[in-house]
């Protein structure tokens, strides 16, 4: 099957599906602008999934915005370093059970069959490649340059959305419903530690989730702080692009061999999460944290085969100085000189780091708020989560912010303690996305209840129109 037969397949599946019938929303008048039902902000995988997820429910007056150019929306062509995927290809994600609109689908009907048995793993770029198609088979309403910069709750239950850049037509959008499907730093922000961001000129590293220069790199030393996948992902990249020596600095005496996700991914972990009790979850997702998602085999080979790797173990960084040609690092196990660092320390799940979230972040109820861990396991990071209902609507934390919050919906990372591998993982989308979509819709169709059950007791048309006595045709 070539690509173009792909297309009109899809088109065939959701006709059958009467995929964007009729809405059944009323349209909702405001002084200051067209009202969209729901705009979701982030265009990357979730986002996507996310607006196609409503169109199947009959909503159609919705817009998706990013930030990024058209076709650059998500991490996999900034910093995302992997060669592949970490995600088993076997596992759906945004087709939403839609054969035809499956990755396999997709890359079957370029590389055929066996394309798809010969592949190991999902290339990073054919996943890329893979959603710009998806986008574009299913149409979907995207805005692209446009980011947010802040959420003001109206009085009426409106959100006014303070929007800038290139591919912005107005200041502000209004909306019904926002969902920030704002991806993995979306929830907070990317860590540095203090004892490098308080001793360093900004020149002598970057965090992993930052645009670095390897060009700039090429015959240097650079030394790698972190564990866990990402860690080895830059290691591997720096060394290809021309680095001398790649030293990779990890606290732990072993590293993690341990995937906690591949065994929720078979257990129904992903899938019901949402049935567990407040203290499993903090349990489960504490247990969780204790494990940096290593890396593959191969990532970590493809790293550990270039003649300029170094793994340190059981090395926590105790002091960086600049000396100014040289960032200086001091470890348990002694003193190093490297030209370059490059942080792998992951980030922080907290609405207070978000500054479109400034003027509501007070309300918002986080897990320290509604569950008091017990000693052996509380997290401080995963206290810092905002604690979210099963739909990941946004809760309060008191009776001011009910009506300021309502409305809002977080599926990104940050919905890991409350609602578990969803947004934060390819794995989760299959199952996080009709629950997302299905709690927006309820509360959509609440907040019209009144005029939906007054037309409904008002309905007249009729239907049976046949009269006994008559001649009947049958």
């Amino acid at each position: 099957m070539s690509l173009e037969a792909l297309n009109e397949r899809v088109k065939t599946d959701l006709a059958y599906l009467a995929y964007r019938g009729k809405d059944w929303l009323q349209p909702k008048q405001h002084p200051n602008g067209h009202v969209y039902d729901v705009i979701i902000v982030g265009g990357g995988q979730s986002g996507l999934g996310a607006a196609f997820g409503l169109l199947k429910e009959r909503i159609s007056n919705i817009l998706v915005i990013d930030e990024n150019e058209a076709g650059s929306e998500g991490p996999w062509e900034s910093y995302a370093r992997m060669v592949t995927l970490r995600t088993p290809k076997h596992l759906t994600s945004i087709d939403l059970g839609i054969p035809s609109l499956t990755f396999r689908a997709w890359w079957e009907a370029q590389a055929g069959r066996d394309g798809w048995d010969g592949m190991d793993k999902i290339p990073r770029g054919a996943w890329m490649n893979y959603l710009r198609w998806y986008r574009q088979v299913l149409n979907l309403p995207v805005l692209n340059e446009v980011k947010l910069r802040l959420i003001e709750p109206l009085p009426d239950g409106i959100h006014q959305l303070h929007v800038e850049g290139a591919g912005a037509d107005a200041e502000v959008l209004l909306a019904r419903k926002v969902v920030l499907a704002t991806g993995i730093q979306g929830g907070g922000g990317w860590h540095v530690p203090p004892m490098i961001a308080d001793s360093l000129p900004k020149e002598r590293y970057a965090h992993t989730s930052e645009a670095i220069d390897f060009e700039r790199l090429r015959g240097k030393r650079i030394a790698i702080l972190g564990g866990g996948a990402s860690a080895f992902d830059n290691a591997a990249h720096a060394l290809a692009a021309g680095v001398t020596e790649a030293h990779v600095f990890v606290r732990r005496e072993q590293l993690p061999r341990i995937n906690p996700i591949r065994q929720m991914e078979q257990s129904g972990m992903i899938e019901r999460f949402h049935a567990l009790s407040v203290p499993d979850k903090y349990a489960v997702i504490a247990h969780f944290l204790q494990y940096n998602q290593p890396p593959t085999n191969d990532t970590f080979n493809r790293a550990a085969a270039w003649p300029g790797f170094e793994l340190h173990l059981g090395a926590p960084w105790l002091s960086v100085a600049e000396t100014g040609k040289e960032a200086i690092v001091t470890t348990s196990k002694g003193t190093l000189a490297f030209d370059f660092l490059i942080i792998s320390t992951g980030l922080l799940s907290d609405p207070g780091l978000r500054p479109e979230l400034q003027l509501v972040e007070r309300h918002i109820a986080r897990w320290a708020d509604r569950y008091d861990a017990p000693g052996g396991i509380r997290n401080a990071l995963l206290d810092a989560h905002p604690y979210l209902s099963p739909g990941f609507a946004m809760t309060s934390r008191d009776e001011e912010g009910e009506a300021l919050l309502y409305g809002l919906f977080v599926f990104n990372y940050s919905a890991l303690a409350s609602c578990g591998l969803s947004a934060s993982a390819i794995s989760g989308t299959r199952s996080a996305i009709p629950k997302l979509v299905a709690a927006v819709a309820d509360q959509l169709f609440l907040d019209e209840r009144e005029s939906i059950l007054k037309r409904y007791y008002g309905y007249e048309e009729k239907e049976f129109t046949a009269t006994w006595g008559e001649s009947i045709n049958v």
